[in-house]
Protein backbone atom coordinates (compact mmCIF):
# COMPACT_ATOMS: atom_id res chain seq x y z
CA UNK A 1 0.00 0.00 0.00
CA UNK A 2 1.38 3.25 -0.62
CA UNK A 3 1.85 6.35 1.53
CA UNK A 4 0.65 9.80 1.14
CA UNK A 5 3.01 11.39 -0.87
CA UNK A 6 3.02 15.40 -0.38
CA UNK A 7 4.67 16.14 -3.51
CA UNK A 8 3.98 15.16 -7.12
CA UNK A 9 7.35 14.61 -8.55
CA UNK A 10 6.34 13.06 -11.83
CA UNK A 11 4.19 16.71 -12.51
CA UNK A 12 6.30 19.14 -10.30
CA UNK A 13 3.25 19.67 -8.34
CA UNK A 14 3.73 20.89 -4.29
CA UNK A 15 0.81 18.80 -2.67
CA UNK A 16 -0.44 16.89 -5.40
CA UNK A 17 -3.25 15.16 -6.07
CA UNK A 18 -2.63 11.83 -4.07
CA UNK A 19 -3.10 8.26 -6.06
CA UNK A 20 -6.25 6.05 -5.32
CA UNK A 21 -4.24 3.90 -3.00
CA UNK A 22 -2.45 6.96 -1.13
CA UNK A 23 -5.86 8.34 -0.91
CA UNK A 24 -7.90 5.50 0.40
CA UNK A 25 -4.97 4.84 2.73
CA UNK A 26 -4.98 8.18 4.01
CA UNK A 27 -8.93 8.37 4.34
CA UNK A 28 -8.71 4.83 6.46
CA UNK A 29 -6.23 6.01 8.61
CA UNK A 30 -7.62 9.28 9.70
CA UNK A 31 -10.57 8.14 10.38
CA UNK A 32 -9.74 6.63 13.24
CA UNK A 33 -8.11 9.50 14.75
CA UNK A 34 -11.10 11.81 14.05
CA UNK A 35 -13.18 9.29 16.13
CA UNK A 36 -9.99 9.44 18.94
CA UNK A 37 -9.61 12.63 18.87
CA UNK A 38 -13.46 14.02 20.00
CA UNK A 39 -13.05 11.10 22.80
CA UNK A 40 -9.34 12.90 23.43
CA UNK A 41 -11.30 16.24 23.24
CA UNK A 42 -14.31 15.03 25.48
CA UNK A 43 -11.58 13.44 28.09
CA UNK A 44 -9.57 16.78 28.15
CA UNK A 45 -13.02 19.24 29.34
CA UNK A 46 -14.04 16.42 31.71
CA UNK A 47 -10.54 16.45 33.34
CA UNK A 48 -10.32 20.71 33.34
CA UNK A 49 -14.27 19.94 34.91
CA UNK A 50 -13.49 17.95 37.55
CA UNK A 51 -10.63 19.74 38.72
CA UNK A 52 -11.97 22.88 38.65
CA UNK A 53 -15.06 22.30 40.31
CA UNK A 54 -14.47 22.86 44.28
CA UNK A 55 -17.54 20.21 45.02
CA UNK A 56 -15.61 16.92 43.66
CA UNK A 57 -11.64 18.81 42.75
CA UNK A 58 -10.12 17.02 45.63
CA UNK A 59 -11.66 13.83 44.63
CA UNK A 60 -9.51 14.45 40.96
CA UNK A 61 -6.35 14.95 42.92
CA UNK A 62 -6.93 11.75 44.94
CA UNK A 63 -7.54 9.52 41.75
CA UNK A 64 -4.98 10.25 40.11
CA UNK A 65 -2.54 9.96 43.04
CA UNK A 66 -3.76 6.63 43.98
CA UNK A 67 -1.01 4.07 43.75
CA UNK A 68 -1.35 0.77 42.41
CA UNK A 69 1.17 -2.06 41.18
CA UNK A 70 3.31 -4.10 42.93
CA UNK A 71 6.16 -2.47 44.58
CA UNK A 72 8.33 -5.68 44.73
CA UNK A 73 8.86 -5.16 41.15
CA UNK A 74 9.27 -1.32 41.40
CA UNK A 75 5.76 -0.95 39.62
CA UNK A 76 3.90 0.71 42.84
CA UNK A 77 2.99 3.87 40.35
CA UNK A 78 -0.24 6.14 40.31
CA UNK A 79 -2.83 6.27 38.05
CA UNK A 80 -1.44 9.32 36.39
CA UNK A 81 2.19 7.99 36.23
CA UNK A 82 0.44 4.61 34.81
CA UNK A 83 -1.44 6.39 32.08
CA UNK A 84 1.64 8.23 31.12
CA UNK A 85 4.13 5.59 30.94
CA UNK A 86 1.91 2.65 30.62
CA UNK A 87 -0.71 3.76 28.41
CA UNK A 88 1.17 5.83 26.36
CA UNK A 89 3.23 2.79 25.33
CA UNK A 90 0.29 1.76 23.40
CA UNK A 91 -0.18 5.42 21.46
CA UNK A 92 4.06 4.82 20.74
CA UNK A 93 3.84 0.85 20.00
CA UNK A 94 1.74 2.35 17.27
CA UNK A 95 3.41 5.08 16.40
CA UNK A 96 6.54 2.95 15.76
CA UNK A 97 3.95 0.93 13.74
CA UNK A 98 3.65 4.37 11.35
CA UNK A 99 7.13 5.45 11.13
CA UNK A 100 8.22 1.76 10.28
CA UNK A 101 5.35 1.60 7.11
CA UNK A 102 6.52 4.96 6.33
CA UNK A 103 10.25 4.16 6.06
CA UNK A 104 10.03 1.01 4.36
CA UNK A 105 6.91 1.01 1.97
CA UNK A 106 5.58 4.81 2.23
CA UNK A 107 6.65 7.88 1.49
CA UNK A 108 9.75 8.08 3.66
CA UNK A 109 11.56 6.08 1.73
CA UNK A 110 11.84 8.15 -1.43
CA UNK A 111 14.81 10.80 -0.48
CA UNK A 112 12.74 13.32 -2.74
CA UNK A 113 9.34 12.86 -1.66
CA UNK A 114 10.62 12.60 1.73
CA UNK A 115 12.23 16.11 1.93
CA UNK A 116 9.32 18.27 2.10
CA UNK A 117 7.41 16.78 5.36
CA UNK A 118 10.87 16.03 6.93
CA UNK A 119 11.84 19.92 6.24
CA UNK A 120 8.77 21.04 7.58
CA UNK A 121 8.65 19.06 10.41
CA UNK A 122 11.84 19.94 11.61
CA UNK A 123 11.31 23.63 11.01
CA UNK A 124 7.95 22.84 12.97
CA UNK A 125 9.75 21.32 16.02
CA UNK A 126 13.03 23.86 15.73
CA UNK A 127 11.57 26.98 15.68
CA UNK A 128 9.13 26.80 18.77
CA UNK A 129 11.88 25.49 20.58
CA UNK A 130 13.42 28.45 19.36
CA UNK A 131 11.03 30.97 20.33
CA UNK A 132 10.75 29.16 23.84
CA UNK A 133 13.95 29.84 24.13
CA UNK A 134 14.72 33.09 23.21
CA UNK A 135 11.75 33.90 25.46
CA UNK A 136 13.25 32.39 28.31
CA UNK A 137 16.72 33.75 28.02
CA UNK A 138 15.19 37.43 27.94
CA UNK A 139 12.40 36.60 30.86
CA UNK A 140 15.29 34.79 33.07
CA UNK A 141 12.93 31.26 33.06
CA UNK A 142 14.05 27.51 32.79
CA UNK A 143 14.98 26.25 29.65
CA UNK A 144 14.42 22.90 30.73
CA UNK A 145 10.90 23.13 28.53
CA UNK A 146 12.48 23.78 25.28
CA UNK A 147 10.65 20.79 23.88
CA UNK A 148 6.79 21.19 25.19
CA UNK A 149 6.29 23.46 22.28
CA UNK A 150 7.56 21.18 19.45
CA UNK A 151 5.01 18.38 19.40
CA UNK A 152 1.71 18.34 17.03
CA UNK A 153 -1.39 16.22 17.94
CA UNK A 154 -3.01 15.00 14.98
CA UNK A 155 -5.62 13.06 16.98
CA UNK A 156 -6.80 16.76 18.78
CA UNK A 157 -6.33 18.63 15.45
CA UNK A 158 -8.76 16.18 13.33
CA UNK A 159 -10.97 16.48 16.16
CA UNK A 160 -10.95 20.44 15.61
CA UNK A 161 -12.20 19.97 11.90
CA UNK A 162 -14.30 17.35 12.82
CA UNK A 163 -16.15 19.83 15.51
CA UNK A 164 -16.00 22.69 13.15
CA UNK A 165 -17.37 20.74 10.04
CA UNK A 166 -14.79 21.77 7.25
CA UNK A 167 -12.90 19.19 5.48
CA UNK A 168 -9.72 19.02 3.60
CA UNK A 169 -8.76 18.04 0.38
CA UNK A 170 -6.88 15.11 -0.01
CA UNK A 171 -3.16 16.45 -0.35
CA UNK A 172 -3.53 18.86 2.62
CA UNK A 173 -4.78 15.82 5.09
CA UNK A 174 -2.35 13.62 3.34
CA UNK A 175 0.71 16.31 4.39
CA UNK A 176 -1.05 17.22 7.69
CA UNK A 177 -0.70 12.81 8.67
CA UNK A 178 2.68 12.61 7.11
CA UNK A 179 3.98 15.50 8.94
CA UNK A 180 2.60 14.07 12.03
CA UNK A 181 4.20 10.93 11.54
CA UNK A 182 7.66 12.67 11.46
CA UNK A 183 6.97 14.94 14.22
CA UNK A 184 6.45 11.48 16.41
CA UNK A 185 9.69 10.24 15.30
CA UNK A 186 11.56 13.32 16.35
CA UNK A 187 9.89 13.44 19.94
CA UNK A 188 10.72 10.07 20.17
CA UNK A 189 14.21 11.01 19.93
CA UNK A 190 13.59 13.70 22.23
CA UNK A 191 12.21 11.64 24.98
CA UNK A 192 14.77 8.99 24.52
CA UNK A 193 17.46 11.64 24.70
CA UNK A 194 17.18 14.51 27.11
CA UNK A 195 14.81 12.91 29.65
CA UNK A 196 16.58 9.60 30.79
CA UNK A 197 17.04 9.45 34.09
CA UNK A 198 20.13 7.09 35.75
CA UNK A 199 20.11 4.23 34.22
CA UNK A 200 19.86 0.55 35.32
CA UNK A 201 22.09 -1.19 33.22
CA UNK A 202 20.65 -4.90 34.68
CA UNK A 203 17.56 -4.15 34.23
CA UNK A 204 18.03 -2.25 30.29
CA UNK A 205 20.04 -5.52 29.58
CA UNK A 206 16.88 -7.35 30.32
CA UNK A 207 14.48 -5.15 28.20
CA UNK A 208 16.99 -5.61 25.52
CA UNK A 209 17.15 -9.36 25.74
CA UNK A 210 13.18 -9.25 25.71
CA UNK A 211 13.41 -6.99 22.71
CA UNK A 212 15.81 -9.65 20.76
CA UNK A 213 13.56 -12.31 21.69
CA UNK A 214 10.70 -10.55 20.37
CA UNK A 215 12.63 -10.02 17.18
CA UNK A 216 13.40 -13.57 16.83
CA UNK A 217 9.92 -15.00 17.18
CA UNK A 218 8.61 -12.27 14.69
CA UNK A 219 11.38 -13.39 12.41
CA UNK A 220 10.38 -17.22 12.97
CA UNK A 221 7.08 -16.80 12.37
CA UNK A 222 5.27 -17.21 15.71
CA UNK A 223 1.70 -16.25 15.95
CA UNK A 224 -0.76 -15.58 18.83
CA UNK A 225 -1.45 -12.69 21.32
CA UNK A 226 -0.50 -14.97 24.03
CA UNK A 227 2.34 -15.02 23.42
CA UNK A 228 3.90 -11.06 22.41
CA UNK A 229 1.42 -9.23 25.39
CA UNK A 230 3.30 -11.52 28.39
CA UNK A 231 6.25 -10.70 26.38
CA UNK A 232 5.75 -7.07 25.79
CA UNK A 233 4.56 -6.42 29.24
CA UNK A 234 8.06 -7.54 30.53
CA UNK A 235 10.06 -5.67 28.50
CA UNK A 236 8.07 -2.28 29.32
CA UNK A 237 8.61 -3.29 32.82
CA UNK A 238 12.21 -3.86 32.21
CA UNK A 239 12.69 -0.42 30.35
CA UNK A 240 10.51 1.23 33.14
CA UNK A 241 12.87 0.21 35.64
CA UNK A 242 16.03 0.97 33.67
CA UNK A 243 15.28 4.83 33.93
CA UNK A 244 14.87 5.09 30.12
CA UNK A 245 11.50 6.13 29.26
CA UNK A 246 9.21 3.14 29.37
CA UNK A 247 7.59 4.22 26.35
CA UNK A 248 10.57 3.60 23.99
CA UNK A 249 9.47 -0.05 24.49
CA UNK A 250 6.34 0.74 22.57
CA UNK A 251 8.16 2.40 19.91
CA UNK A 252 11.39 -0.68 19.28
CA UNK A 253 8.18 -3.35 19.27
CA UNK A 254 6.45 -1.14 16.78
CA UNK A 255 9.54 -0.43 14.81
CA UNK A 256 10.51 -4.56 14.36
CA UNK A 257 7.04 -6.13 12.96
CA UNK A 258 6.92 -6.48 9.30
CA UNK A 259 5.39 -3.84 7.38
CA UNK A 260 5.93 -4.58 3.68
CA UNK A 261 3.81 -7.34 2.18
CA UNK A 262 4.67 -10.32 0.86
CA UNK A 263 3.06 -12.08 -1.94
CA UNK A 264 -0.65 -13.24 -1.28
CA UNK A 265 -1.05 -11.01 1.40
CA UNK A 266 -3.88 -8.59 1.85
CA UNK A 267 -1.90 -7.23 4.63
CA UNK A 268 1.25 -6.73 6.44
CA UNK A 269 1.60 -7.91 9.89
CA UNK A 270 2.41 -4.58 10.97
CA UNK A 271 -1.08 -3.20 8.96
CA UNK A 272 -2.79 -6.26 11.01
CA UNK A 273 -1.57 -5.11 14.23
CA UNK A 274 -1.85 -1.47 13.69
CA UNK A 275 -5.81 -2.12 12.46
CA UNK A 276 -5.98 -4.17 16.00
CA UNK A 277 -4.37 -1.48 18.65
CA UNK A 278 -4.97 1.55 16.79
CA UNK A 279 -8.71 1.62 18.43
CA UNK A 280 -7.21 0.45 21.91
CA UNK A 281 -4.57 3.43 21.45
CA UNK A 282 -6.66 6.38 20.01
CA UNK A 283 -10.11 5.08 21.83
CA UNK A 284 -9.00 4.13 25.09
CA UNK A 285 -5.07 4.79 26.20
CA UNK A 286 -4.79 8.25 24.86
CA UNK A 287 -8.24 9.63 26.27
CA UNK A 288 -7.03 7.99 29.48
CA UNK A 289 -3.89 10.20 29.80
CA UNK A 290 -5.81 13.20 28.90
CA UNK A 291 -8.02 12.45 31.88
CA UNK A 292 -5.42 11.79 34.21
CA UNK A 293 -2.89 14.96 33.03
CA UNK A 294 -5.22 17.23 31.60
CA UNK A 295 -7.05 18.57 34.87
CA UNK A 296 -4.94 21.62 36.09
CA UNK A 297 -6.64 24.91 37.74
CA UNK A 298 -7.73 27.16 35.38
CA UNK A 299 -8.19 30.14 38.30
CA UNK A 300 -8.00 33.64 37.00
CA UNK A 301 -4.57 33.61 38.59
CA UNK A 302 -3.34 30.51 36.69
CA UNK A 303 -4.15 31.86 33.62
CA UNK A 304 -2.95 35.18 34.14
CA UNK A 305 0.24 32.89 35.30
CA UNK A 306 0.57 31.77 31.41
CA UNK A 307 1.29 35.25 30.19
CA UNK A 308 3.17 36.74 32.72
CA UNK A 309 5.91 33.69 33.75
CA UNK A 310 8.55 32.99 30.83
CA UNK A 311 8.29 29.29 30.52
CA UNK A 312 4.58 29.15 30.22
CA UNK A 313 4.10 32.29 27.86
CA UNK A 314 7.59 30.30 26.01
CA UNK A 315 4.91 27.21 25.64
CA UNK A 316 2.07 29.72 24.10
CA UNK A 317 3.86 31.65 21.69
CA UNK A 318 6.37 28.14 20.39
CA UNK A 319 2.79 26.77 20.10
CA UNK A 320 0.95 29.53 18.26
CA UNK A 321 3.74 31.28 16.70
CA UNK A 322 6.45 28.72 16.73
CA UNK A 323 4.96 26.34 14.35
CA UNK A 324 3.21 28.30 12.28
CA UNK A 325 6.43 30.11 11.36
CA UNK A 326 8.28 26.92 11.31
CA UNK A 327 6.03 24.43 9.16
CA UNK A 328 4.95 27.14 6.67
CA UNK A 329 8.68 29.01 6.40
CA UNK A 330 9.83 25.10 5.90
CA UNK A 331 7.01 23.78 2.92
CA UNK A 332 7.88 27.21 1.22
CA UNK A 333 11.89 26.41 1.33
CA UNK A 334 11.33 23.12 0.07
CA UNK A 335 9.33 24.09 -2.89
CA UNK A 336 11.42 27.06 -3.26
CA UNK A 337 14.10 24.77 -3.43
CA UNK A 338 13.34 22.22 -5.08
CA UNK A 339 11.76 24.28 -7.77
CA UNK A 340 8.07 22.34 -7.38
CA UNK A 341 4.97 24.97 -7.72
CA UNK A 342 2.13 24.47 -5.38
CA UNK A 343 -0.89 22.45 -6.87
CA UNK A 344 -3.17 24.67 -8.73
CA UNK A 345 -6.12 23.92 -6.42
CA UNK A 346 -4.99 24.87 -3.75
CA UNK A 347 -3.53 28.43 -2.38
CA UNK A 348 0.03 29.20 0.06
CA UNK A 349 -3.11 30.33 2.85
CA UNK A 350 -4.17 26.80 2.81
CA UNK A 351 -0.53 25.84 3.48
CA UNK A 352 -0.30 28.12 6.53
CA UNK A 353 -3.86 27.64 7.90
CA UNK A 354 -2.66 23.60 8.03
CA UNK A 355 0.68 25.24 10.08
CA UNK A 356 -1.88 26.90 12.37
CA UNK A 357 -3.82 23.86 12.88
CA UNK A 358 -0.21 21.70 13.82
CA UNK A 359 0.22 24.32 16.37
CA UNK A 360 -2.51 22.20 18.68
CA UNK A 361 -0.38 20.38 20.71
CA UNK A 362 -1.63 18.18 23.39
CA UNK A 363 -0.53 14.10 24.53
CA UNK A 364 3.19 14.23 23.83
CA UNK A 365 3.34 18.04 24.84
CA UNK A 366 1.96 17.02 28.17
CA UNK A 367 3.95 14.32 28.68
CA UNK A 368 6.99 16.57 28.13
CA UNK A 369 6.08 18.89 30.32
CA UNK A 370 5.32 16.61 33.57
CA UNK A 371 9.50 15.04 32.14
CA UNK A 372 10.96 18.44 31.82
CA UNK A 373 9.55 19.63 35.18
CA UNK A 374 9.28 16.78 37.13
CA UNK A 375 10.50 18.57 40.23
CA UNK A 376 8.35 21.22 40.47
CA UNK A 377 4.80 20.06 40.41
CA UNK A 378 3.56 23.96 40.53
CA UNK A 379 5.39 24.83 37.52
CA UNK A 380 4.48 21.44 35.79
CA UNK A 381 0.45 22.42 36.49
CA UNK A 382 1.19 25.90 34.98
CA UNK A 383 3.12 24.59 31.74
CA UNK A 384 0.19 21.86 30.86
CA UNK A 385 -2.47 25.02 31.36
CA UNK A 386 -0.01 27.12 28.97
CA UNK A 387 -0.28 24.22 26.34
CA UNK A 388 -3.94 23.66 26.71
CA UNK A 389 -4.30 27.74 26.04
CA UNK A 390 -2.05 27.45 23.72
CA UNK A 391 -3.43 24.71 21.51
CA UNK A 392 -7.08 26.61 22.10
CA UNK A 393 -5.30 29.72 20.45
CA UNK A 394 -3.84 27.98 17.52
CA UNK A 395 -6.82 25.57 16.58
CA UNK A 396 -9.22 29.51 17.01
CA UNK A 397 -6.84 30.77 14.34
CA UNK A 398 -6.74 27.85 12.46
CA UNK A 399 -10.58 27.62 12.27
CA UNK A 400 -11.03 31.24 10.87
CA UNK A 401 -8.89 30.73 8.40
CA UNK A 402 -9.83 27.09 7.47
CA UNK A 403 -13.52 28.48 7.15
CA UNK A 404 -12.57 30.85 5.13
CA UNK A 405 -11.59 28.67 2.49
CA UNK A 406 -14.60 26.10 3.27
CA UNK A 407 -16.72 26.44 0.08
CA UNK A 408 -13.64 25.82 -1.98
CA UNK A 409 -12.25 22.68 0.19
CA UNK A 410 -15.96 21.53 -0.69
CA UNK A 411 -16.17 21.82 -3.91
CA UNK A 412 -12.92 20.45 -4.38
CA UNK A 413 -13.56 17.38 -1.90
CA UNK A 414 -16.57 16.90 -3.83
CA UNK A 415 -14.71 16.35 -7.13
CA UNK A 416 -12.43 14.24 -4.84
CA UNK A 417 -15.44 11.73 -4.51
CA UNK A 418 -17.74 12.18 -7.32
CA UNK A 419 -18.26 8.51 -9.27
CA UNK A 420 -20.96 8.90 -11.83
CA UNK A 421 -20.34 5.90 -13.68
CA UNK A 422 -20.58 3.62 -9.94
CA UNK A 423 -17.52 1.93 -10.27
CA UNK A 424 -15.99 2.62 -6.40
CA UNK A 425 -13.42 4.79 -7.94
CA UNK A 426 -13.90 8.35 -8.27
CA UNK A 427 -13.88 9.84 -11.66
CA UNK A 428 -11.12 11.80 -10.99
CA UNK A 429 -8.36 9.06 -11.12
CA UNK A 430 -10.30 7.57 -14.08
CA UNK A 431 -9.55 10.53 -16.68
CA UNK A 432 -6.86 8.67 -18.07
CA UNK A 433 -8.87 5.94 -18.53
CA UNK A 434 -10.62 4.89 -22.33
CA UNK A 435 -13.06 2.20 -20.60
CA UNK A 436 -14.39 5.30 -18.32
CA UNK A 437 -15.07 7.30 -20.89
CA UNK A 438 -17.03 4.71 -23.01
CA UNK A 439 -18.67 3.84 -19.57
CA UNK A 440 -19.70 7.48 -19.23
CA UNK A 441 -20.75 8.03 -22.67
CA UNK A 442 -22.77 4.88 -22.60
CA UNK A 443 -24.27 6.41 -20.00
CA UNK A 444 -24.92 9.60 -21.24
CA UNK A 445 -26.68 7.74 -23.95
CA UNK A 446 -29.33 6.13 -21.95
CA UNK A 447 -29.97 9.65 -20.03
CA UNK A 448 -30.24 11.77 -23.82
CA UNK A 449 -32.59 8.20 -24.64
CA UNK A 450 -34.43 8.33 -21.30
CA UNK A 451 -34.84 12.55 -21.63
CA UNK A 452 -35.83 12.07 -25.38
CA UNK A 453 -38.46 9.34 -24.05
CA UNK A 454 -39.83 11.94 -21.40
CA UNK A 455 -40.08 14.52 -24.28
CA UNK A 456 -42.14 12.51 -26.55
CA UNK A 457 -44.86 11.49 -23.64
CA UNK A 458 -44.83 15.35 -22.62
CA UNK A 459 -45.26 16.22 -26.23
CA UNK A 460 -47.85 13.62 -26.66
CA UNK A 461 -49.94 15.07 -23.22
CA UNK A 462 -49.91 18.66 -24.30
CA UNK A 463 -51.78 17.72 -27.65
CA UNK A 464 -53.87 15.51 -26.54
CA UNK A 465 -54.65 18.16 -23.94
CA UNK A 466 -54.90 20.67 -26.90
CA UNK A 467 -57.22 18.93 -28.66
CA UNK A 468 -60.04 17.61 -25.88
CA UNK A 469 -59.68 21.59 -25.10
CA UNK A 470 -60.45 22.32 -28.52
CA UNK A 471 -63.30 19.95 -28.56
CA UNK A 472 -64.88 21.45 -26.03
CA UNK A 473 -65.14 24.62 -27.62
CA UNK A 474 -67.23 23.60 -30.59
CA UNK A 475 -69.23 21.88 -28.70
CA UNK A 476 -72.64 23.74 -29.25
CA UNK A 477 -74.04 25.47 -25.58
Amino acid sequence: MAAPSPTDHKSGKLLGRLTLPERRFVADALRTETVGGVLLLVAAIAALLWANIPAVSDSYADVRSFHIGPASLGLDLSLQHWAADGLLAIFFFVAGIELKRELVAGDLRDARAAALPVIAALCGMAVPAVVYVIVNTVGDGSTDGWAVPTATDIAFALAVLAVIGTSLPSALRAFLLTLAVVDDLFAILIIAVFFTSDIDFLALGGAFVGLALFWFLLRRGVHGWYVYVPLALVIWGLMYNSGVHATIAGVAMGLMLRCTRREGEQQSPGEHIEHLVRPLSAGLAVPLFALFSAGVSLSDHAIAQVFTRPETLGVVLGLVIGKTVGIFGGTWLAARFTKAELNEDLAWPDVLAVAALAGIGFTVSLLIGELAFADDPVLTDEVKAAVLIGSLIAAVIACVMLKLRNRRYRALTDAEERDEDHDGIPDIYEEDNPAYHLRMARIYEDRAAEHRRRAEEAAAAALQTAAGSTAEGDRPA
